[in-house]
């Protein structure tokens, strides 16, 4: 599968298919101002990247770096490429440019008591096939808790808040923002 990941500060060609994927693929309460990503990507640590399989465009991927570390904060495929392997493919690829840093994303965490439980675990599992292990850490933002899933390595919590302000600059203080240890 013939993967490109396309920064969108060199083409913004695919800006309204992002903008529109974004807006659909994550609920309203998980999602930061479209514009303020936008123009965080100027940022020499953001990677906003539109994604390609051969010629179709096919998703969005955001990474905030910080040292050795990379975050997927957004991730998402076009419904009309889903089931396709193309979501793995792209992890795949995010994975090799990567090499060699803490790469690692959130996804809710899986448990039974959630209504969406069966939801939350096909997740999981999609992202443990494209090669992400559960690290034991759980993230809390605000009220919501994440099982933090990567490759190269566990993220403590001072790294991980130097990334986060790294994005948001002082505005972190506001946030309840830890990875709690399992």
């Amino acid at each position: 599968m013939n993967i490109r990941l396309i920064n969108i500060k060199h083409d913004m060609q695919h800006l309204e298919k992002i903008r529109a994927l974004y807006n659909s693929a994550f609920p309203e309460n998980e999602r930061a101002p479209f514009e303020k990503l936008l123009r965080k990507a100027g940022k020499k640590n953001i990677n906003f990247f539109s994604c390609f399989c051969g010629d179709s465009w096919a998703g969005l991927l955001y990474v905030v770096n910080c040292f050795d570390m990379s975050y997927i904060f957004y991730f998402a495929v076009d419904e009309s490429m889903r089931g396709k392997g193309i979501g793995t493919a792209v992890l795949k690829a995010a994975q090799k440019k990567y090499a060699g840093r803490r790469f690692f994303l959130a996804v809710e965490e899986v448990d039974r008591k959630y209504e969406n439980y069966s939801q939350r675990l096909s997740r999981l599992h999609f992202y443990e096939r494209a090669g992400f292990k559960r690290s034991g850490q759980k993230m809390q933002e605000g009220n919501v808790i994440y099982e933090l899933m990567g490759v190269g390595g566990k993220v403590d919590n001072k790294g991980y808040r130097r990334l986060i302000k790294s994005f948001m600059g002082p505005v972190i203080l506001f946030f309840t923002m830890k990875i709690i240890e399992d």
